[in-house]
């Protein structure tokens, strides 16, 4: 299981699960700050007791500094199969009070598969609000928290 969090900030391009979201506030991290992609990344990397996001990519190294996680997926992915893993299948939920995630969450789900190296069906994305209780509720963050099952290759 992987979970992240990050704040809104205006000035950002909100991405989420690979996609450029139109929307006034994007989320504020060291890479684009994909909390979908950093929870996938995490849920696989605890799946297999490789560690955590954090330990492997770290926001002090300035080479990751404005990455695109989907690069981050695809690498640790590769972590992944080395080991002799791989990705069996995915389900997500996003945690956001707006925009509505709705008509984007079949591109997530494609890029997602794509970077997974798995077939599409194997990956669910769902979206909730948080009632405009917290963080998330009053529009000052997102979070997403990421269940994988991996198997032997």
């Amino acid at each position: 299981m992987g979970y992240d969090i990050h704040r809104l900030v205006e000035g950002r391009h909100l991405v989420l699960g690979g996609i450029e979201i139109p929307f006034p506030k994007g989320l504020l991290g060291h890479s684009d700050a994909d909390v979908l992609v950093h929870a996938a990344c995490d849920a696989i990397l605890g799946a297999a007791g490789l560690g955590d996001l954090g330990e492997h990519f770290p926001d002090s190294d300035p080479k990751y500094a404005g990455i695109y996680s989907l690069e981050l997926l695809r690498q640790t992915v590769s972590m992944l199969s080395k080991h002799g893993w791989a990705v069996h299948n995915l389900d997500a939920t996003v945690f956001a009070e707006k925009p509505k995630l709705s008509p984007y969450k079949q591109a997530m789900a494609a890029k997602l598969a794509m970077a997974l190296e798995i077939d599409r069906r194997a990956v669910n994305i769902k979206a909730t609000t948080a009632e405009k209780l917290g963080l998330i509720g009053q529009e000052e963050a997102m979070a997403a928290m990421c269940i994988v099952l991996i198997k032997s290759k």
